[in-house]
């Protein structure tokens, strides 16, 4: 089991915790987390693009001349596609992008996420993330304190309210319940910052 040391939100070291194998000592399967991060950011594409084609525009319900003995060309609409102001021929309409990914895949890939960050030394474990007041410098001081850098994921549970408004304010720091991560944000943060109640949540949810 891998063990890593719980720390004070100062830095000084408390005692050691022992995380499960299951969940933080996995195989790393890079094909299954790209496969969640596909899935991920395909269900946050909102899909409302929409062209009109040419039974939507406006306009065209009179035939522009007779058929015959025009000399011009045969036309039915001044909507037809290939006029100005017609319709668009195979537009992007409205549509769902949501790709299926069962739980066990999108477990198995926090999984080896979770598991690549510990292998990494990305990962680190307070006693509590509690701050006795919403200050973003504070929040920093006690960051700065456990060698952390300009980007981290603070996973809470659950998430302190002082925690939340001193973090909010800062581009590289965001705070996640610990029933709320996704690969996503594991990837895209260098440092994952668990409190002791929040391994042991997500310790509890992924290896069951």
């Amino acid at each position: 089991m891998p063990k890593i040391a719980v720390r004070m939100l100062g830095g000084t070291a408390a005692r050691d915790i022992e995380l499960p194998d299951a969940v933080f000592a996995t195989p790393v399967n890079t094909y299954l987390i790209h496969e969640a991060v596909v899935a991920h950011q395909a269900a946050g594409r909102a899909g409302t693009h929409a062209t009109k084609n040419r039974s939507d525009v406006r306009g065209g319900g009179k035939k522009p001349w007779k058929q015959k003995k025009t000399g011009r060309s045969r036309h039915g609409s001044i909507r037809s596609p290939i006029w100005k102001g017609g319709g668009t021929v195979f537009g992007p309409q409205p549509r769902d992008y949501t790709l299926a990914l069962p739980r066990r895949k999108r477990q198995g890939a926090l999984r080896s996420a979770l598991s690549s960050k510990v292998r990494d030394g990305q990962v680190v474990v307070v006693e509590s993330l509690e701050i006795k007041e919403p200050k973003t410098s504070e929040l920093l001081r006690a960051l700065r304190g456990l060698g952390i850098g300009a980007s981290a994921l603070l996973v809470d549970e659950p998430v302190d309210r002082n925690l939340a408004l001193s973090a909010r304010n800062v581009p590289g720091f965001k705070t996640v319940l610990a029933t709320g991560l996704n690969v996503v944000d594991l990837l895209r943060y260098e440092t994952l910052v668990f409190s002791e109640r929040a391994a042991q949540r997500v310790a509890e949810v992924l290896g069951a």
